[in-house]
């Protein structure tokens, strides 16, 4: 039996409101509207009953192959848009950046064309280098969704913590949120505050003055260096991980002075509101930018970020798949 979304019936469809995105892609945050976020969000509500039941299946991607091509190192997204496309009944073909023909010199567009010569219907792609999704984009007629892609964008990250943060407080023009950590090297960060501030968030971030990026107010933040003043009154404190991986140069003395100045510990988390949820988009350097009595503790929403991956994950492939055509 194919999910029926709440986009599909009930008062949603009968009154005419979104019920599919405008692109065939999903390649950066900054391209959906806030009908399609909150279309995502409640078709993703709807697929976590899929996870419920006996046998985890429904039908609705039949038929179609899915290529995940990943040339960076991942654990919870690649294994959550597995899961997802598993649950969908697509075909799922895993290409990793070592057992490609990339290791032989071939480039990303000539591994994209011979890909498209074989007519996979959806390709999930995570890149090192920004802006990737779109070079596929623009070269394969296949449906393409953006799992990272350098510096520049994680949509579906940040979309599976919108998921998660309305589970607790539904009503995102109310909430301060503050994101604290390497915002220099974050993609997850680019595409919360896009989405965030397009839902009418209060978004605070905070790092060392060399992990700030240069502009960032304007894209309708408030930047601080100061982390007790990031997390004071915070309804969501998410904390990011320090990419050492991209690093070329030296942006804080040592991992022990960056924990005193920015991690976040207990004491700093008092802070926030009584009700305050603590996210991490993984994998954790415990100790560095959390304690593990903050990630362990009672207000981390941390696995549950994990769990919707894989919802949000189907949501996104089967809203993708029925862009200009009916899934059965």
């Amino acid at each position: 039996m194919t999910p029926r979304t709440p986009a599909d019936t009930g008062p949603a469809a009968a009154s005419g409101q979104l019920s599919r995105l405008r692109s065939p892609h999903l390649l950066s945050a900054a391209d959906l509207t806030p009908e399609e976020v909150l279309l995502i969000l409640d078709t993703a509500g709807a697929m976590r009953e899929v996870g419920t039941r006996p046998i985890k299946k429904v039908p609705a991607l039949r038929g179609k192959t899915v290529v995940n091509l990943f040339f960076e190192p991942s654990t919870r997204t690649r294994t959550s848009f597995e899961i997802a496309e598993k649950r969908l009944s697509a075909d799922a073909l895993n290409i990793a950046a070592s057992g490609s023909s990339v290791v032989k010199g071939e480039t990303l567009a000539d591994t994209a064309r011979n890909l498209e010569a074989m007519a996979p219907d959806i390709i999930v792609i995570r890149h090192q280098a920004s802006g990737a999704c779109h070079l596929l984009a623009d070269i394969c007629s296949s449906r393409i969704v953006n799992a990272g892609d350098g510096m520049h964008e994680h949509p579906t990250q940040a979309l599976l913590d919108l998921l998660t943060i309305r589970d607790h407080k539904p009503d995102f023009a109310r909430l301060k949120v503050a994101i604290i950590g390497d915002l220099l090297h974050s993609r997850v960060m680019r595409s919360n505050v896009r989405l965030l501030t397009m839902l009418g968030a209060d978004v605070w971030v905070c790092g060392p003055p060399t992990m700030m990026p240069a502009g960032i107010e304007l894209q309708g933040v408030t930047a601080t260096s100061s982390i007790d003043a990031a997390v004071e009154g915070a309804d969501v404190v998410m904390m990011l991980r320090i990419q050492l991986e991209r690093m070329s140069g030296h942006f804080f003395p040592s991992l022990r002075e960056y924990h005193e100045l920015f991690g976040l510990s207990a004491a700093r988390l008092a802070r926030a509101r009584p009700d305050v949820i603590v996210m991490h988009p993984g994998p954790l350097n415990r100790g560095v930018e959390i304690a593990s009595e903050v990630a362990d503790g009672p207000y981390s929403v941390i696995l549950e970020q994990v769990s919707n991956g894989v919802a949000l994950r189907m949501a996104v492939l089967y809203l993708i798949a029925g862009v200009s055509e009916g899934v059965d």
